[in-house]
């Protein structure tokens, strides 16, 4: 729950970030547009580009320094495991990686400089957790709060096959019924190239992760059954069911550590900005660009 409300704010320092890069590789004099035949150079665009976005890049710099120096002072240290971990955490609450890597493309993000990011906030996390008291009278609250956002729903672990076409849907589940390998066949001819060489494993999913023509199918399939061809709008899936959980309401005891990890969260934004403030103090920042724009 608390990684939506994390995603947006780095996005937009990671966009800023990668436009100011961008147009900098450019050389100075270059003319980079033309209306009639009045140029405009790249010189020109950069110093616009400075006025609308680099007092906020140079702050952004300027606060992962801040940090970086913080982080090296109290020995805390990031490991790409750890980034890999909360990149997936955010992949999962926007409902899979392809709608992640769309709202990546949207925004003209890399994953790679999103995991930059990633790691400076894990790096103020580390920095700020062993001054953050969380008592048990607020995970229990939180809990009585939060209760129907810890019960598990029912689940179903699927595997599918995604073609184009109905012909070959039916060609696929004619070899299905005579006893192909389902993992063989993904891997021949499934156009989901996301699982596909997983041999169409999705793993397991709950009621609305999927698309309901999906959706319907799977949930009610039995453990081992092999659909005939599901049409959606990315084409037909010949979906197998591998696994079923059933729903289980959620006790304090099995929740206790997922709501320290989001009280942890709230606290750490509640009172990140306040420490930077404090933290940048410390150190002899100057800052050209302000000082030219006085």
């Amino acid at each position: 729950m608390k990684n939506k409300k994390v995603l947006i704010p780095i996005l937009a320092v990671v966009l800023i970030a990668l436009i100011i890069g961008a147009v900098y590789l450019t050389q100075r004099s270059e003319t980079v547009a033309t209306v009639d035949k009045e140029k405009i150079t790249q010189e020109q665009l950069n110093e616009e580009l400075n006025k609308q976005y680099g007092a906020s890049v140079l702050n952004m710099m300027i606060s992962n320094k801040v940090v970086d120096l913080e982080a090296d002072k109290a020995k805390v240290k990031v490991t790409d495991k750890e980034i890999q971990a909360e990149l997936d955490k955010m992949v999962e609450q926007y409902g899979g990686q392809e709608t992640f890597n769309m709202l990546l493309a949207q925004n003209g993000v890399t994953e790679d400089l999103f995991k930059e990011q990633i790691e400076q906030n894990l790096k103020v996390t580390k920095i700020l957790e062993p001054s953050i008291e969380i008592t048990d009278d607020e995970i229990k609250t939180y809990f009585e709060d939060n209760k129907a956002s810890f019960d598990t729903p029912e689940q179903v672990e699927a595997s599918h096959i995604l073609v184009e076409d109905e012909d070959t849907a039916k060609e696929v589940k004619k070899k299905l019924d005579e006893g192909g390998d389902f993992a063989e066949l993904a891997k021949e001819y499934s156009t989901d190239t996301q699982t596909a060489e997983n041999g169409g494993e999705l793993g397991y999913f709950s009621t609305g992760q999927m698309v309901e023509a999906f959706d319907k199918a799977a949930f009610a399939m039995k453990v081992d059954e092999i659909s005939d061809p599901v049409k959606t709008d990315y084409g037909y899936h010949i979906i197998k069911v591998t696994g079923k959980k059933e729903a289980k309401e959620a006790t304090l005891e099995d929740s206790k550590a997922k709501i320290k990890e989001d009280l942890l969260a709230t606290k750490v934004q509640e009172q990140a900005s306040t420490w930077l403030t404090e933290a940048t103090a410390k150190y002899k920042v100057e800052n050209k660009l302000e000082k030219d724009a006085e």
